[in-house]
């Protein structure tokens, strides 16, 4: 089973007009001639009715930069782009500004009229920077690891219709590997047991871990490559760049042993996990496997103009071997395979280091800075990265949490002020949070920035936000996203977060809880009682306005983030009950703990994207026997759960780290949790002794090995949940 995207997401392309294109004659009267073309063909999946009436035309960049330009009479719109992605995002300007009508990764708003509107003056837009990128390593385990074609397909159209060029794909890399070290000294069941599930494959392409969820079978594997070849031939066919990772030396166990006179260096722990060893980049053995390793990819993949390798990766250690010597080296391999090809590396903690960027060809290096908006301070990008070329980049959600809002202010004072400056190496942007499909606000304006001439004016961004977002100006929807933008979206890097806090109900049980996630937010960043305030208002939007599954999907986020943000009120009163020993009190207090879980669970169980019961059938759908859809399951359910064994969800501390308000969750194993907690201190208070500490990863590995059944359906409806909802606040 697979989220309904024709229906549920979508993207949202640039606002300001930044120059014109050459044009051909205007098309003549009545519907506007069909061009056979891939953006005519995205047309035709998403607006099908109204495909007739759009006629794209490719023409050259200008100035090196992508354009496009539309214009037309009412049913006769003409979109001329460099590409049919760079179409599909003048299209979707045309949409926003003019139809009041738009697709997005959480709801989208297309009722329109049978005839579409004229244009009146011809809309512009030049991008202002070449690398338009997308997606997190993390994605294909936090958003959906087993996702299929239906989800992929639109998917990339949203993207398009973005603005974005450049797309990270993960999906396939697994048959790589795998052919990659069965020429190498490996059985074919050796490495299937290396690597790890579909879920927690990322972080193994990132020298993390290993194995953990496999093994991977045949027929998984074949099915995986058939959907990448799809993702990157559709790609190719928009004019898009498919971003695939490259070979930068992780190896499977005992590699040295089977191949006479190769180094490896071992890396130590990830969070628990032994990671994967390293292959020296600057030996005979390394170019032969990164040669096996290019070779293979481009048989099943064909060959792309950028590749992504985080060289030594949060905490890899370089041991003996110099870290630029390293760096050239797997440049080398880059350069013998593909030359000219891009290296897209992260910029995350301390990478990448400039013992990297000084021994490489920078002009084909980028850097996608993943802390343009969380580092409370940054003096010169420039300065950090030897002059590299770099993305200005985001990442507003970890781990899949559902918590709504962003850095939007950051985004608007930094981006152009980077980008314009003396001696700048700013030439892209990179929308990279860990989960897609959220915070569609956020989406709309990062990509924005890439087609926006100066400074954003956020007030003014926002006031037009909620007029394509639900077909026209409403009052309710005006104030609505007036303190939205003042609370979940107006918060700054100065705190040195770029995502806003988790709630509490999906925490660890303890009295001092303050955030689900080891790693999130330790307070709620913007004030609740302000952001209650949006409720009410988007409960007032008129009835005509309601329809479109973006107003549904923005009031279950704002009332499910009402709820939430009660449990940062709640906790403190129940820790305060349970010392002063008043037992009354604290079961009072808790009863209202477990009430407001009821009701949270009843807003997420409205909505298919927050089924726990879809990530599920999602996965058990890949599987070919019981034992493999059982694995499959256990694969993707533990990432939002214990996240691995022992070792890593107690001591390395990532339990709970894709925590989310998901229906499933929510009244499955968080409210157990909860119930367990307050049983337990609720008989310590009546027996006068410490409460007995519970083995929760004990509890929480058992609930996922053997969960209750879930829904895959939603049920209920979120207008009336949400009442009931404003009426408690």
């Amino acid at each position: 089973m697979h989220i309904a995207r024709r229906t549920l997401l979508g993207a949202v392309a640039g606002s300001a007009a930044l120059g014109a294109v050459g044009v051909p004659p205007a098309a003549s009267a009545g519907a506007a001639p069909a061009e056979d073309g891939a953006a005519a063909e995205a047309l035709s999946r998403l607006l099908p009715r109204h495909r007739a009436q759009v006629a794209f035309r490719t023409v050259p960049r200008r100035g090196g930069h992508d354009v496009f330009r539309v214009s037309g009479g009412a049913g006769r719109i003409t979109v001329e782009g460099t590409t049919p992605a760079v179409q599909l995002t003048g299209f979707h300007r045309y949409l926003r500004q003019v139809a009041h009508a738009h697709f997005s990764w959480s709801g989208e708003q297309t009722m329109l009229p049978a005839r579409l509107p004229a244009v009146g003056a011809p809309l512009t837009g030049t991008a202002n920077v070449a690398h338009r990128f997308v997606l997190n390593d993390t994605n294909d385990g936090y958003t959906g690891p087993y996702h299929d074609w239906d989800y992929w397909e639109h998917e990339i159209d949203v993207l398009a219709l973005h603005g974005f060029n450049e797309v990270l794909v993960y999906a396939g890399a697994d048959a790589v590997y795998h052919r990659t070290f069965t020429a190498h000294g490996y059985s074919d069941a050796e490495v299937r047991r290396w690597v790890p599930g579909p879920a927690h494959q990322p972080w193994w392409l990132m020298q993390n871990m290993s194995s953990f969820g496999g093994p991977v079978s045949h027929e998984l594997l074949d099915r995986r490559t058939g959907l990448a070849r799809r993702i990157v031939a559709r790609l190719r066919e928009l004019g898009m760049t498919p971003v695939l990772p490259g070979y930068y030396g992780t190896v499977p166990p005992g590699f040295a042993d089977r191949n006479s006179g190769a180094r490896t260096i071992p890396q130590g722990d990830w969070m628990g996990f032994p990671r994967p060893d390293w292959l020296d980049p600057r030996t005979p053995h390394f170019a032969a496997v990164a040669r096996t390793f290019y070779r293979t990819q481009q048989e099943l993949y064909g060959a792309t103009s950028m590749y992504k390798m985080d060289l030594l990766h949060e905490g890899g250690s370089p041991g003996d071997v110099p870290v630029g010597d390293a760096a050239r080296a797997v440049e080398k391999a880059l350069r013998a395979a593909h030359p000219g090809a891009v290296w897209a590396i992260l910029g995350w903690q301390r990478n990448p280091r400039l013992e990297i960027t000084d021994a490489v060809d920078r002009s084909k290096m980028l850097v996608l800075d993943g802390l343009s908006d969380r580092k409370a301070v940054i003096t010169d990008r420039e300065a950090d990265w030897g002059g590299t070329p770099y993305a200005f980049g985001s990442i507003w959600n970890f781990g899949g949490h559902t918590a709504l809002g962003a850095n939007a202010p950051d985004w608007a004072a930094l981006y152009h002020r980077w980008r314009t400056k003396s001696g700048s190496a700013l030439r892209g942007i990179a929308a990279m949070p860990e989960a897609a499909d959220n915070n569609p606000a956020a989406l709309a304006l990062l990509s924005d920035l890439a087609w926006t001439d100066g400074p954003v004016d956020l007030t003014a961004w926002f006031e037009r936000w909620h007029v394509s977002r639900y077909g026209a100006h409403d009052p309710g929807a005006a104030r609505a996203w007036d303190v939205l933008r003042r609370t979940a979206y107006g918060t700054t890097r100065a705190d040195g977060w770029s995502e806003q806090a988790d709630g509490l109900f999906g925490a660890r049980p303890d009295l001092s809880a303050n955030r689900g996630g080891t790693w999130s937010p330790r307070q709620l960043r913007y004030d609740a009682a302000e952001f209650d305030k949006a409720l009410p208002a988007l409960l007032s939007v008129a009835p005509e306005l309601r329809g479109s599954t973006a107003y549904r999907s923005d009031l279950l986020d704002v009332t499910r983030q009402c709820v939430a943000n009660r449990s940062r009120q709640l906790l403190p009163r129940i820790k305060a009950a349970y010392e002063a020993g008043d037992r009354g009190r604290f079961g009072d207090l808790a009863q209202q703990w477990l009430d407001w879980t009821d009701v949270l669970e009843q807003v997420v169980a409205t909505d298919e994207r927050h089924l726990l019961g879809r990530w599920i059938s999602d996965a058990r759908s890949w599987g070919t026997s019981d034992d493999e859809r059982d694995r499959l399951q256990t694969d993707a359910l533990s990432l939002l759960t214990v996240w691995g064994p022992r070792a890593s969800a107690d001591a390395g501390k990532l339990h709970d780290y894709a925590n989310r308000e998901w229906s499933g969750l929510v009244g499955g194993l968080y409210r157990l949790r909860w119930k367990t907690y307050f049983t337990e201190l609720d008989a310590a208070l009546d027996e006068d002794r410490e409460p007995r500490p519970v083995d929760w990863f004990t509890l929480e590995d058992r609930w996922t090995r053997r969960p209750p059944t879930l829904r895959a359906r939603p049920t209920g409806d979120i207008v009336r949940v949400a009442r009931t909802v404003a009426s408690r606040l």
